[in-house]
């Protein structure tokens, strides 16, 4: 697996550790050489499928990168929000980068996950209503919406563009964390006694 340290990078984002979270722009992008010895070396030929995916990595890593600088302006200003919506990028595009390049342990996309979560019934699901309280970034959410109805997270960021849409992290499955992209209406808070986001259980090393 490529590094990203991305679980310790959103403990230390949102609880607001500049003085860690500035170190992090450098050592990402000291990444750059890992990102394109593996694209080049994984699919090496000049067969149709290969180029596809050398074109398709490359541009998950440019897009990776472009966030990546966003991020590190963000943090020089220490401009919170913008720093949220830069790292959720990130996430995103790492996480289409292991999909697409096939280095996501025991992922398949050819298995729908959708059967799983479409019987869930709307009584099942306990939550905000997400008119009166609508979740932010940090809040732990259910979708309640949309083929992963019933699968949980954590907002991540929210985007200020007029989609209204907003980037959750979900719970972990099988070692996976995905990032999703979906409207801000189908993520609902959580209601309840509920256990930490799973990246503040991690130590802190400084």
């Amino acid at each position: 697996m490529l590094p990203f340290p991305q679980d310790e990078l959103q403990r230390d984002l949102m609880q607001e550790r500049w003085d860690l979270v500035e170190g992090y722009p450098n050592q990402l992008r000291s990444y750059v050489p890992l990102f394109t010895a593996y694209t080049d070396s994984a699919f090496p030929t000049d067969i149709p499928t290969d180029k596809g995916l050398r074109v398709a990595l490359r541009y998950e890593v440019g897009r990776f990168f472009a966030s990546l600088e966003r991020f590190r302006q963000a943090t020089n200003r220490k401009s919170l929000d913008e720093a949220y919506i830069a790292y959720s990028d990130m996430s995103l595009h790492f996480d289409r980068y292991l999909r697409v390049g096939g280095l996501y342990t025991f992922y398949d996309d050819t298995i729908s996950l959708e059967p799983y979560y479409q019987g869930v019934a709307d009584a099942s699901l306990v939550y905000a209503d997400i008119k009166k309280d609508p979740a932010l970034v940090r809040d732990l959410v259910v979708l309640i919406k949309g083929p992963e109805k019933g699968r949980t997270g954590i907002v991540i960021g929210i985007y200020p563009d007029g989609s209204n849409t907003c980037a959750v992290k979900l719970d972990r499955n099988r070692g996976i964390r995905e990032i999703r992209v979906v409207q801000q209406s189908w993520a609902a808070k959580r209601l309840g006694e509920q256990d930490p986001d799973d990246v503040f259980l991690i130590p802190q090393s400084g």
